[in-house]
């Protein structure tokens, strides 16, 4: 193998791939990068067996061929080289790697090419295609809400559920449900999957474009992948059943708020403060004549409290929650104002967008001794 290919798009190519290496290997090829070169494309996989990574560019080809060699090393040679191209050898009975970028050269010891898991295409015929765009709205808006806790998988994933043309993401840890749906514009079945949240947090990281991008979705009963651009991501799946959330999700309520997106996160995170420290970080929310005040209360700290306006329809209330709870959602609605949804003090509240039933999030309150 011998190829040349532009230093920047190698070293981006690397920085996706090398997330997919493993940190402790099971084995020591999983410890590796893995490059096929052949009709002028650069072909670069990693896989730790949980999740697959793979990234193509574009380079010169003088000999085709594969090799692999130690991730974290080759990532860290390929960024600190200082060429705008990089040559990368390797002779069929040699096993160095060979890396040069003007005056600057390396060889790195490579590993049995033969030995890598390579990744390859689902066989599969539950596939549909999304925008980027709209994929990446259903992920912000509930891979935030998974759990993090492995003694309970299902949780530590997303659900996605697709009947005929409309796909729902939902995510729980059992104290907060966040659940978005979309309508696509063709009717592709019914598929209904668990998927870790590390995988979905690598797609949003790797979803750049400006303009709208179909993404490829497949699955299998146990894997998942997604294609898009020059990538391709393999996951496994979450075995398991995912709790019927809808259950969870209030009918309705006796009352409504109305207020600021911006200047509620920004009061809420500043009341927050001096309940950061505690094991809860409760603040305390009273919704009464127009107007919520926010307090917090640490006795090894000090106190604070916030007025901010709102527009509220319905009975007074005073409800504690767990403020980073609150914080998270309000991060990520993208509406001027959003809705709430009260019922009793100790009752699930929703946050929502304004005007919009696409997305709701549903919060469990914190009981308080005072």
């Amino acid at each position: 193998m011998k190829i040349t290919c532009n230093k920047n798009e190698l070293n981006n190519a690397l920085q996706i791939v090398t997330r997919a290496v493993a940190n402790k290997p099971q084995t020591p090829i999983l410890s590796g990068i893995f490059l096929r070169a052949e009709n002028n494309i650069l072909e670069l996989q990693a896989t730790n067996y949980e999740i697959g990574l793979v990234a193509r560019i574009e380079a010169e080809i003088e000999e085709p061929g594969e090799l692999t060699t130690a991730g974290r090393y080759f990532q860290e040679v390929v960024r600190k080289l200082p060429g705008d191209n990089v040559s990368i050898a390797i002779a069929p009975d040699e096993n160095i790697v060979h890396i040069q970028s003007n005056m600057a050269k390396f060889t790195l010891l490579s590993m049995n090419a033969a030995e890598f898991p390579v990744l390859k295409p689902l066989e599969t015929d539950v596939s549909f295609s999304i925008k980027d765009n709209i994929l990446r709205d259903l992920i912000k808006k509930t891979v935030f809400a998974c759990s993090t806790d492995d003694s309970r998988p299902v949780f530590t994933g997303c659900s996605l559920e697709v009947t005929e043309n409309k796909v729902t993401m939902a995510a729980t840890n059992t104290h907060r449900l966040s659940v978005k749906s979309e309508m696509l514009n063709e009717d592709i079945g019914n598929i209904k999957v668990i998927i870790p949240s590390r995988i979905l947090q690598e797609l949003v990281h790797n979803m750049s474009s400006d303009i709208p991008t179909d993404v490829k979705i497949a699955c299998t009963y146990n894997q998942i992948s997604f294609s898009f651009d020059n990538l391709y991501m393999t996951s496994r799946l979450i075995e398991g059943q995912f709790p019927n959330y809808q259950g969870v999700i209030p009918p309705e309520f006796a009352t409504h708020v109305t207020v600021d997106t911006a200047a509620f996160n920004a009061a809420v995170d500043r009341i927050s403060l001096i309940s950061r420290s505690g094991v809860y970080n409760i603040i305390k929310l009273d919704f009464a004549e127009n107007q919520i005040h926010i307090t917090s209360n640490n006795p090894e700290i000090g106190n604070a409290e916030e007025y901010i306006p709102a527009e509220i329809d319905g009975p007074d209330i005073a409800i504690a929650f767990n403020a980073q709870y609150i914080i998270d959602v309000l991060k990520i609605i993208d509406t001027k104002t959003c809705r709430i949804g009260l019922n009793q003090p100790l009752s699930p509240a929703s946050i929502q967008e304004a005007e919009s039933d696409s997305f709701v999030y549903v919060v469990t309150p914190v009981r308080t001794n005072h």
